[in-house]
């Protein structure tokens, strides 16, 4: 069955080129021009990921990212004509689980969405027990984190750091190290995107991210995952 992307961008050349690339590839494509549009189409149909210009000629795309993040956790590889890494460190810090910039190979964006729909695929991690840790609960077959009983929302890649560094707790992962296992896709330890991922996930899950309990900062070697969520210990946030 086809997979079905929503590619929200108004520069028509490349978006049919993107379509005519996809397609064949096995994806099912639907193209908007600007953010109202997008979002009307998330609206009505049900996509496995949103490909997503910063520069749309009713919004910029920040916002129109923030909107879908505020009611679903469809995969969003974002693109953008500007190379600024503040512009990424955005983009992941409201939700995007990639960032691309222009111009760029059909074929990286390709292989970009497909890291993404691997990580986000619910059979993904399908027999696995979940991953109990006093009050947090990491779910890797339903993909959801639990503090509580409670849902925290989490992107794809978020959920797959945490997940990594749960499975692997009490051991220091380096920057390098996470690249590594996740796949290396869209990871950047020169703009420090781990560290934007750590961030977010922290004020998911800790009751204080300034002072966390559960993921943990190794100054100068990496992070790692306390299971007791206690704050003894060499590690320091």
């Amino acid at each position: 069955m086809a997979q079905h992307i929503l590619i929200v961008d108004d520069d028509e050349r490349l978006t049919e080129m993107l379509a005519g690339y996809l397609t064949p590839r096995g994806f099912s494509v639907e193209r908007r021009a600007d953010g109202r549009s997008g979002l009307a189409a998330l609206e009505a149909g049900d996509f496995d990921a949103v490909i997503l210009d910063v520069m749309l000629p009713d919004t910029d795309g920040f916002e129109i990212c923030r909107r879908i993040r505020g009611r679903s956790d469809v995969p969003i590889l974002m693109l953008t004509a500007r190379g600024d890494a503040t512009d990424r460190i955005v983009g992941l810090e409201i939700g995007a689980d990639d960032y691309l910039p222009k111009p760029f190979d059909p074929r990286e964006l390709l292989a970009r969405l497909g890291a993404v729909l691997r990580r986000t695929r619910p059979n993904a991690a399908a027999g696995q027990a979940p991953l109990r840790f006093g009050r947090l609960t990491i779910d890797r077959q339903a993909r959801v984190v639990l503090v509580d009983g409670k849902r925290r929302e989490l992107t794809g890649r978020q959920f797959d750091l945490l997940a990594l560094l749960a499975e692997r707790a009490g051991r220091v992962l380096s920057r390098e190290q996470i690249m590594t296992s996740l796949g290396g896709d869209g990871w950047d330890s020169v703009d420090r995107s781990i560290d934007v991922h750590i961030s977010r996930i922290r004020n998911a899950v800790e009751d204080d991210p300034r002072r966390p309990r559960f993921v943990r900062t190794v100054r100068g070697v990496g992070y790692v995952f306390s299971p007791t969520g206690s704050d003894d210990g060499e590690a320091a946030a």
